[in-house]
């Protein structure tokens, strides 16, 4: 069975990552941002690493990009979206953000 994250905890964890990526830490440096946030969806998933927690990772993976793909165009006054210019390649590979399914992949399984 193992732990399964609630749904007030999954939202918990999107106001804090909302509230880390708003406009007020727009003069924040780029790495150190992407430092904080994989602490915290380190810290997160640890805690939650058995069970069947696929679908709240691929949720919680959703919101952060997102949430820093607009706190980057805010941050570099760039009008789009982003997708194009923040691709999950370049937030993965050159930022270093962590992609909690791909997390999921190398936690061992419970046996019963």
């Amino acid at each position: 069975m193992g732990t399964r994250p609630s749904k007030k905890k999954v939202q918990a964890l999107f106001a804090r990552i909302s509230e880390m990526t708003s406009c007020r830490t727009l003069l924040k440096d780029t790495e150190a941002m992407v430092g904080q946030l994989n602490r915290l969806l380190r810290g997160w998933a640890n805690y939650f690493c058995l069970g069947p927690v696929s679908d709240a990772y691929h949720a919680v993976d959703a919101h952060v990009t997102s949430r820093l793909r607009r706190w980057l165009c805010k941050k570099h006054k760039v009008s789009s979206g982003g997708y194009s210019r923040y691709s999950y390649r370049y937030l993965t590979e050159q930022l270093g953000l962590v992609r909690l399914p791909l997390l999921r992949r190398r936690y061992p399984r419970a046996n019963a």
